[in-house]
């Protein structure tokens, strides 16, 4: 079996979900979303398999989410996912996608009901 994961190798929770899957003999294809930044549509293909909407894929606490005014509720989840393209720390880390299915590893033992 291989998944794939959004990481980020500076987020303590993506280092301890990619140890966690390594440690289950999983077989991972490390997606840097930081530097190859995803597409509207890969994102939105993603949030499909999270079962979210693209507000709940935000990273509140960062500095691009208020600069943004990105709490605005008026706002799509098109233009929500428009910020993410432009700002990929907007997204939550890290992501284990398995085929069809897809979960946020906060906390890591949550990408193990994907497994």
């Amino acid at each position: 079996m291989t998944v794939e994961i959004w990481h980020n190798p500076r987020c303590s929770k993506s280092r301890e979900t990619l140890k966690l899957l390594e440690e289950n003999n999983i077989t991972t294809d490390v997606f840097l979303y930081l530097e190859q930044h995803p597409s509207a549509q890969l994102i939105a293909e993603v949030l499909n398999k999270l079962k979210l909407s693209a507000r709940d894929l935000l990273r509140k606490s960062e500095d691009a989410y208020k600069a943004q005014n990105l709490k605005d509720k008026d706002l799509s989840d098109q233009q929500l996912i428009d910020a993410m393209v432009n700002e990929p720390k907007l997204i939550q880390r890290p992501i284990v996608i398995n085929g069809k299915k897809a979960r946020l590893g906060r906390p890591p033992e949550q990408v193990l009901e994907i497994l």
